[in-house]
């Protein structure tokens, strides 16, 4: 959440803990840790995490693999369902688009920075990075979890002639940036966001330009659920929501739902606005090998107001609706379902 904190009332240490549910990773905890400042700065209610284990944080299969869509965020909303937490906080990027019945989308805050992030050897960027071990005569081994990033770092390398391997790895920040200070690999990708919201960004050696690497949809946002019955909860919730990011994702989410595709495919999607009156959304659908990779572009004006999310979503489906008419399913490989 960027900008000035909330005007709130003082914290009342008698009321009962509002309980927010969270992943138990660092960067879960840190941004569960931040939301829940900012509830006890509007509520006056203490919040307390309650750590919930998902299975995608127990199973050491690639997210590939185990579909991807849902896996860090299924326990939570089940946690919500059954009166165990009173709300939770995700990575927007590993919310599914179909919401259960139940629970709502009570706030979208204003989002961090939204793209990758590369951590190399030697504080290298990816093209030295690249061109130095082309001269040692081996290509660069570059570690991600995403199909998506390995998708766009692959169209990179052919596009420019270049050699470069990327390596499927699963594992926390640590472990992941830890592959790289062992030497077994070169780099590794990773969100700008996560790095910035755990204190890490000056272990980034380059910001990867949209241009090359589009990310994915609801990248840098989070997400905030509560249940539908609780409406004072979600009133109060509401305060935390910012519409140009609300809208922006809406945007993304309605071109990932059209083109049935999980979080793990090799889909890349990002609105931005333009002096907040026109909103441009990218798409990318691409074969993890980067043989081929589709990217279209669409925009419209979008005013603010209680029809905005209704817009933005139009903008998705269409845009979605172009990829598909160029064969992006064929791309995708299987589509969720």
């Amino acid at each position: 959440m960027n900008g000035q904190p909330l005007t709130g009332q003082a914290p009342d240490t008698t009321a009962a803990p509002l309980r927010l549910g969270t992943r138990r990773s660092a960067l879960a905890m840190a941004q569960s840790g931040m939301v829940a400042r900012e509830v006890t700065r509007l509520t006056g209610r203490p919040v307390e995490l309650v750590e919930i284990t998902t299975y995608g944080d127990t199973s050491r299969e690639a997210l590939a693999q185990i579909g991807g869509t849902g896996v860090f965020v299924s326990a939570l909303r089940d946690a919500l369902l059954e009166g165990r937490i009173d709300f939770a906080v995700h990575s927007l990027k590993d919310l599914p688009t179909a919401a259960p019945e139940g629970l709502l989308l009570a706030a979208v805050p204003e989002r961090e920075d939204s793209r990758d992030a590369l951590v190399a050897r030697e504080g290298l960027t990816l093209g030295e990075l690249v061109e130095k071990l082309a001269g040692a005569g081996r290509p660069a081994r570059i570690g991600t979890g995403s199909p998506r990033r390995m998708a766009q770092l692959n169209a990179w390398a052919r596009e420019r002639g270049d050699r470069l391997e990327t390596v499927a790895i699963r594992g926390n920040v640590d472990t992941r940036i830890g592959f790289v200070a062992s030497g077994e690999l070169d780099a590794v990708v990773l969100a700008t966001a996560g790095l910035n919201r755990l204190g890490r960004s000056a272990e980034i050696t380059e910001h990867l330009d949209p241009e090359l690497m589009v990310p994915a949809p609801g990248q840098g946002a989070l997400a905030i659920e509560c249940t539908a019955a609780d409406t004072g909860l979600a009133a109060a919730l509401a305060a935390l929501d910012h519409a140009p990011t609300r809208v922006a994702v809406a945007a993304e989410r309605a071109l990932l739902a059209t083109l049935e595709a999980g979080c793990s495919a090799p889909v890349a999607a990002l609105a931005g606005w333009d002096h907040r009156s026109e909103l441009r959304l990218e798409g990318v659908v691409g074969t993890v090998d980067g043989a081929d990779l589709l990217k279209m572009s669409a925009h419209g004006p979008i005013v603010l107001d209680e029809t905005a999310e209704q817009q933005a979503v139009a903008l998705g489906r269409a845009l979605a609706a172009r990829l598909l008419d160029a064969g992006a399913a064929a791309l995708m490989g299987e589509r969720a379902r």
